[in-house]
């Protein structure tokens, strides 16, 4: 029997994650007496939060946004990969110490191979968008071994340090540059909203293609339907939160998390809400 411990998710807003549903049904499928709670904490509040995971000894903390810059600042130590996105999502123990890190891209990796069997190595890529979801992809894409990936951003500067992430495959491309690419995903907030638009021109999309909507809520945004419909294939954000969320899982608690049930739940959870 384990002894009870306790996790948190940071940010504003944050009263409809799915992360409590999801890490606590983890917590249940492998027997641990955890429970993982969403606490709403003001912008700039982020380090008293940190101040409250070491004087309350919470087991870990997930982080989102407007919180991921300060909680690397304030992190006692940070994961290279942390260090070079300025930015975490998942603060855990090592020993005494707060080590900040990022899971967004090693989810997002794994939503990609783990889920559906497609390796970004070799491959041509874009990325739309350069805050800091698209920055954690560009990175994890440059890890894979991805052969190019380009950047569409609004603000050019932006788009260049955005760029920067993939370590000399990473360049600034335009909107076209999505004709042909191996994989095109969506990194902005583009399609949360069914009035909002498309991110990319629906007539650049076709067969062979996989695009990659990191938006989860809807699960089927009018992106990946304008993809279906020109012979891609769709991937939604959904894969990406779980599996971000099983990478954290596993630093907290030493256990292989249970990814079909936390994945089981989030889907659940998101019926509910409809």
């Amino acid at each position: 029997m384990s002894h009870p411990r306790v996790c948190w998710v940071i940010g504003t807003p944050v009263e409809h994650s799915l992360s409590p549903v999801i890490h606590n049904a983890a917590f249940a499928a492998v027997g641990l007496d955890w429970t993982y709670f969403a606490v709403a904490v003001p912008d700039g509040r982020a380090p008293d939060a940190l101040a409250a995971m070491r004087s309350l000894h919470l087991a870990g903390m997930s982080v989102t946004m407007p919180h991921k810059a300060a909680a690397a600042a304030g992190s006692d130590v940070l994961t290279p990969r942390a260090e070079r996105l300025g930015a975490v999502n998942c603060l855990a123990w090592r020993g005494t110490q707060v080590e900040g890190d990022s899971t967004d891209g090693p989810g997002f990796l794994d939503s990609l191979t783990v889920d559906h069997g497609w390796d970004p190595a070799g491959r041509r890529t874009v990325v739309i968008g350069a805050g800091g979801a698209a920055r954690a992809v560009i990175a994890a894409l440059a890890d894979a071994g991805a052969g190019q990936v380009g950047v569409v951003g609004r603000n050019p500067e932006r788009a260049a340090q955005a760029a920067q992430m993939a370590d000399g495959v990473g360049v600034v491309v335009e909107p076209g540059a999505v004709d042909g690419a191996d994989l095109v995903v969506n990194a902005t907030p583009v399609g949360m909203g069914a009035d909002q638009g498309l991110p990319v021109d629906p007539a650049r999309l076709g067969s062979g293609q996989v695009v990659v909507d990191l938006v989860y809520d809807p699960v089927e945004t009018p992106l990946l339907v304008a993809a279906r419909d020109q012979g891609a294939m769709p991937i939604n954000g959904l894969g990406m939160l779980v599996h971000q969320a099983a990478h954290a899982f596993r630093r907290w608690t030493g256990e292989d998390p249970p990814v079909e049930v936390m994945s089981a739940a989030a889907v659940a959870a998101l019926a509910t809400q409809r």
